[in-house]
């Protein structure tokens, strides 16, 4: 019998909202961040590992873990994915300077993205082809809403406490909502049989006193440091690292003494051994790879500044590094006797046809994610930065609403024409946007624009993962769900790149043609005129970004059309099985 069907995913669900919200709860705290870790505000560049670090752990690991809850279950994967990100949070919330806040973050990226294939996956174990869509529509419209609640929660706790009490929230939700998924009874499932031997007592002592003493290293209380006697313990043996402290040093030789016990222990706290053999059959070696070569590509774009950046300086290097690794993963690939993506799993056309879809689908929707915000500030909004992120929540709400309808319409309606529905809707939005002027944004027909754009990406949400999941295997339905979600990620890295390439383009060709500061001025020195000319050269900017991505739009749903002319998202597959939860 499986677990409380409803229930575990409804948990689930709620667990990937609440990671996708956290995704956007930086938006408003940053400054803050970026000030307690002594990073001025006007040196905003020097705080891009915050973000990049939780993008680089959202997607490098993905398909590695993906394909861990295809081998080890759904629901154990659930849980660690909800226990590294309640980790995440608290490094976070206690960081002390850049590198330990980027840690924090990236193990929150890590455990938050570690859930969406898991739960993807979890559909499919519970729920037959012909019932998938509406649940899918659900999960794909509570990770939307987590962008659009994400700001505003942050804004509501900033307003009353500090930057860190948003990640000591996250603490305590992580942590809650892994013990109930844990906890939750299994109907009817026999109970597991315990190895030999009793409770290793040893670990949890181990775990108190690596979580007490690194929590000293991190705070490092006033009152103690200047203490002449206890401040000692707070002095480096050598140079100026914290953990170069007897403090320091309990912390991490209690950390390794846990590792050890948790991999040798008997019935150890956490079953290390476990885990590092399934990650060995999941193909580790490969897994790692791949992470470099995504790490590489997030590296490159997601550190250069979108307004003025194709890539960041370093950009080149990060690209020849993932080319490396990428060849190097397709060889092993060939060679391994058990792949991380396993021969044959995405024969079919509406298989990698779903990939292919999925990133067309993001490198259109970053030009939205991105792009509206500039407009709004280079137009309407100049000095306020919550004003022109605001602007953005109206295509945003429309998402989840999408999303839910998207996924009832795959009961009836073929996967690849609600795809291309959806993608219609979004590019005839991008289209309207493309003729916006300097004032469109105060007048109320803008957000026809951006709602119909914004609720034709969340139509395509649930066919997309519908497809997938009716053409692959169910010991591979982890793993395909994080490759969706990855060629989403690599597309918007990809199309936010190409976009701001020919809007650059665009940028330069318009300031070509303005003339000199004296033809325009009438003296050396810019004038008023000169600048509303260069305010309209970076609308046209814009507006050719908005055509660009509204021919990805197109590519996109001229594709699922194709793609998934035979999905079987209507009917049960004959090869659909389902499995134990966990």
């Amino acid at each position: 019998m499986r677990r409380s069907p409803r229930l575990l995913l409804g948990l689930a669900a709620a667990a990937v909202a609440f990671a996708a919200a956290d995704t956007y709860v930086v938006v408003l705290a940053l400054p803050e961040m970026m000030s307690s870790t002594g990073i001025p505000i006007d040196q905003l560049q020097r705080a891009a590992p915050i973000v990049s670090g939780f993008l680089l752990g959202y997607v490098a690991m993905l398909p590695l873990i993906g394909r861990i809850a295809d081998l080890r279950g759904r629901v154990p994967v659930l849980v660690a994915a909800l226990v590294i990100f309640a980790l995440g949070s608290l490094v976070t919330a206690l960081a002390y300077d850049l590198p330990s806040m980027v840690a924090g973050r990236f193990l929150q990226g890590l455990g938050g993205g570690g859930l969406v294939p898991a739960t993807l996956a979890l559909v499919a174990d519970l729920y037959p082809v012909e019932r998938r869509g509406v649940p899918l529509g659900i999960v794909s419209a509570v990770q939307e809403l987590g962008s659009v609640v994400g700001p505003l929660f942050g804004a509501l706790v900033i307003s009353v406490a500090d930057w860190r009490a948003i990640f000591m929230i996250n603490l305590a939700v992580g942590l809650v909502l892994a013990a109930a998924i844990r906890t939750l009874p299994s109907q009817g499932a026999a109970r597991p049989v315990k190895p030999p031997g009793g409770w290793d007592w040893g670990s949890p002592l181990l775990l108190t006193l690596t979580l007490g003493f690194g929590g000293l290293v991190f705070i490092q209380p006033a009152r103690l440091v200047t203490d002449l006697t206890w401040g000692e313990l707070f002095l480096p043996f050598a140079g100026e690292s914290r953990w170069l402290t007897p403090v320091g040093a309990v912390a991490i030789v209690a950390a390794l003494l846990f590792l050890v016990r948790s991999a040798t222990a008997s019935r150890p706290m956490v079953d290390l051994a476990t885990w590092s053999r399934v990650a060995g059959e999941a193909d580790l070696r490969g897994a790692l790879l791949l992470a470099v070569a995504l790490g590489g590509v997030i590296l490159a774009f997601a550190t250069a500044d979108p307004a003025i950046q194709v890539f960041s300086e370093r950009g080149l290097v990060y690209l020849l590094i993932s080319a490396v690794a990428s060849a190097a993963f397709v060889g092993h690939l060939r060679r391994a006797e058990a792949p991380l993506i396993p021969r044959g799993a995405l024969r079919e056309v509406p298989a990698w046809g779903a990939i292919v879809v999925s990133f067309f689908i993001g490198a259109a929707l970053i030009a939205a994610l991105i792009d509206i915000p500039i407009f709004a500030r280079t137009t309407t909004y100049r000095t306020s930065q919550v004003m022109a992120a605001l602007v953005l929540v109206r295509f945003l709400v429309a998402l989840p609403i999408g999303a839910i309808l998207g996924g009832y319409l795959t009961k009836t309606r073929g996967a690849g024409v609600v795809t291309a529905a959806g993608m219609a809707l979004s590019a005839t939005g991008f289209a309207l946007m493309s003729r916006w002027g300097f004032d469109s944004l105060e007048n109320p027909s803008s957000n026809i624009a951006l709602v119909i754009c914004g609720f034709g990406f969340g139509l395509a949400l649930a066919p997309v993962n519908a497809a997938i999941l009716a053409h692959t295997e169910s010991d591979v339905h982890g793993l395909s769900s994080a490759m969706v979600v990855v060629a989403r990620m690599v597309g918007m890295l990809v199309g936010i790149s190409a976009l701001t390439t020919i809007g650059l383009r665009r940028y330069y060709a318009e300031q070509d043609s303005l003339g000199t500061v004296s033809q325009i001025c009438g003296e050396p020195r810019i004038c008023d005129a000169y600048r509303e000319l260069q305010k309209a050269a970076g609308v046209a900017q814009e507006q050719t970004v908005f055509f660009g991505a509204a021919i990805c739009a197109a590519i996109a749903g001229v594709t699922a059309l194709i793609v998934f002319r035979r999905a079987a998202t209507r009917a049960i597959s004959g090869h659909q099985t389902l499995r134990p939860l966990g």
